[in-house]
């Protein structure tokens, strides 16, 4: 089969690779994107059937295409976004190839090489927008479950009417689990959660989206070479909330209230029974913690700007675990959730752009490899980085530094005489 050739391969198809796509195309840059199932597909098929972005839709800035619905401070469903993804790849015919796995990419003396299911591309440079959430994760208890219990990670969890009949176990409280929680308790379910360290956020706060003060304050702007942790906030946990119904905090006290049994971090299997941490009060008093972190800052912002802002009372927990079980008993669970995240997994790329755990070695998407970058990756640069808000930006600037090295060859190119002039 004849190689195809490309100046530029994107693989990926979501928002991060069409933003990619979006740029090099205002710079007439000649380029594919390859994906291995259908545009947007991870929105399409990894989310559940209520599923609603947290961030309100005013953040949704693609490239060349902004919000432009009539609820900016809504929350956009599961279908809206597809919706919003399908509508801006047809705004400027995104060279898209579905159903296409790049299986391995190689870097070669001119550029790279793509093995794919639809033959070899041959590319100058090469971007992944592929994110960092490739393979799901079960811890070695899933293993050692009866077999008559349901597993289904959260990346396929659909809907409470899609479980069978029972009791139903989440593993894991960052913002899928949670949610995922909240879905099922909503859903009549009776619902037990693993709680975790995941911190969480108020929705609202003082008349406004938290959300808002936080752009306000120029959170979203601030740099990973500027945060305090550095890299490793490439590595936190995200604080839970949820955009459902027109958005409000998750509040694990009040589904405990409601009947939700919580239990701290699992631990273990054995004797027929689930183990937990005894860490359920820790876990939801640290969550509180982190909430009122934030709205400390928004209320030193408020005083600073001398804005009128109404008051607000401080949150007080409306539950304590007294005595919590350690024990979760499996006579009445018939599925367990298992929300504890996935895998990254960029074994496929041969080239000197990874440290030792495999992760992507960049600055701001430009990797240590010449002519690869990434994109799309959780603070590739800023909090955004990895969601609608920022992946923009990143967009334009690795879209640049594509450019800059295309006419860069083309120098090269101009420089080196023809065989017809060289003498000898």
């Amino acid at each position: 089969m004849r190689r195809k050739t490309f100046p530029v391969v994107i693989i990926g198809g979501g928002q991060a690779g069409l933003a990619i796509s979006w740029c090099l195309t205002q710079r007439k840059i000649a380029h594919v994107i390859l994906e291995r199932y259908q545009l947007g597909w991870a929105w399409r098929a990894q989310r559940w059937d209520n599923f609603c972005l947290v961030t309100p839709n005013w953040q949704c800035k693609l490239p060349g295409f902004p919000y432009d619905g009539d609820d900016p401070h809504g929350f956009m469903v599961k279908d809206r976004i597809i919706d919003y993804i399908e509508r801006y790849a047809a705004s400027f015919n995104a060279p898209l190839r579905e159903g296409i796995t790049v299986q391995s990419v190689s870097q070669q003396a001119d550029g790279y090489l793509l093995t794919t299911s639809d033959g070899d591309y041959a590319a100058q440079q090469v971007v992944v927008a592929v994110g960092n959430y490739h393979r799901p994760r079960f811890p070695d208890i899933a293993r050692r479950l009866p077999a008559h219990i349901t597993q289904v990670h959260s990346a396929d969890y659909k809907s409470p009417a899609a479980l069978p009949a029972g009791d139903v176990l989440v593993v894991g409280s960052a913002q899928s689990g949670a949610q995922i929680a909240e879905d099922l308790h909503l859903g009549g379910r009776q619902v037990h959660l693993c709680v975790g360290s995941a911190p969480r956020v108020a929705r609202f706060y003082r008349g406004r989206d938290v959300v808002a003060w936080l752009d306000d304050m120029g959170h979203y702007r601030l740099t990973v070479d500027q945060h305090p942790l550095g890299e490793e906030a490439r590595r936190k946990t995200n604080h839970y909330v949820t955009g459902r119904d027109g958005g409000r905090d998750i509040d694990l006290r009040a589904f405990a209230l409601q009947g939700m049994k919580l239990y701290g971090r699992l631990q273990d299997y054995r004797d027929g029974k689930l183990i937990t941490a005894d860490d359920l009060a820790l876990n939801l008093d640290n969550a509180d913690a982190a909430s009122k972190k934030i709205t400390d800052s928004i209320d030193e912002w408020i005083d600073k700007q001398g804005i009128a802002a109404p008051a607000q009372a401080p949150y007080i927990p409306v539950w304590q675990p007294q005595n919590p079980s350690r024990e979760i008993a499996l006579d009445r669970i018939s599925a367990v959730i298992w929300a504890v995240g996935f895998h990254t997994d960029f074994s496929w790329i041969t080239a000197p752009a990874f440290n030792d755990k495999g992760y992507p070695l960049h600055q701001r998407g430009v990797s240590q490899a010449a002519g690869l970058y990434f994109i799309g990756l959780p603070w590739l640069w800023t909090w955004g980085s990895g969601r609608f808000e920022g992946v923009g930006e990143d967009a334009e600037y690795l879209a640049d530094a594509i450019a800059r090295r295309i006419d860069q060859a083309a120098v090269v190119d101009s420089e080196v005489p023809s065989n017809e002039n060289i003498t000898g």
